[in-house]
């Protein structure tokens, strides 16, 4: 099995020792990486980055407005790195006006996009599954008004008191990819194997549906590297 990581989870370091972060992770076992944020290094860096540790870009959280405002620049950048997932990590969304501009926005670019071989995407958090201001099903909108890919955040439906391993199958033709996380049912994130969101399920359909796995781990207890080596060794814990 190959495994991937959400760059957030080492955010101590990153900003700045990219390389140093992601010769770490390669040498843990991580075989891609999800980046969130490139802080200004050169496409051309990152990508003699990745080679240099053998490691594959399986997406990026990149924010709407770099999307809709930079279309050009962005663009370029995540071809020159060899990126295929563009992930919109999330966005406020709290009222209709706001929530029908944004899948205006989606539905603008998710076409754009595709026709120059990149998948848009959204990662949920929970908020996504409860009433915004003007009483929509946030996450259901954008299941029923866009085509866009939905990286589901398996910790974040658990919390929001979704079972993900269903939504897994129920979405099944729109997840190209999901967040593996563990946490407490009171929004406080762990890493892999110390919460009690169903993790080991999550694996298992996961593994069953052939859909990438991405590690993310935010809370740097002691720090990013740390939580990333507990999380990749659950996982080899999971193949037996």
């Amino acid at each position: 099995m190959e495994y991937g990581i959400q760059m957030y989870s080492v955010r101590d370091i990153t900003e700045k020792n990219m390389d140093g972060a992601l010769k770490a992770l390669a040498e843990m076992g991580y075989k891609f990486v999800e980046f969130a944020g490139f802080f200004g290094i050169p496409a051309d860096e990152i990508k003699a980055m990745l080679d240099k540790y053998g490691l594959k870009v399986s997406g990026t959280h990149t924010g709407w407005q770099e999307i809709a405002e930079h279309y050009e620049e962005t663009l370029a950048y995540h071809k020159a790195i060899g990126n295929t997932r563009i992930i919109v990590p999330g966005a406020d969304l709290t009222t209709k006006a706001k929530l029908d501009a944004f899948i205006d926005m989606m539905n603008e670019f998710q076409p754009k996009l595709a026709a120059e071989g990149i998948t848009l995407g959204y990662h949920n958090h929970d908020h996504e599954f409860k009433p915004n201001e003007d009483g929509q099903i946030i996450y259901d909108e954008i299941v029923a008004r866009t085509n866009v890919a939905l990286e589901i955040d398996t910790y974040w439906a658990y919390a929001a008191g979704k079972d993900p391993v269903q939504m897994m199958e129920t979405l099944k033709a729109r997840v190209p990819v999901i967040h593996i996380k563990d946490g407490l049912a009171n929004r406080e994130g762990k890493p892999l194997g110390l919460g009690t969101a169903p993790v080991a399920a999550v694996y298992k359909k996961a593994v069953e549906m052939g859909i990438p796995m991405v590690v993310e781990s935010e809370t740097l207890q002691p720090d990013g590297l740390t939580e990333a080596k507990i999380c990749i060794d659950y996982l080899k814990s999971q193949e037996a």
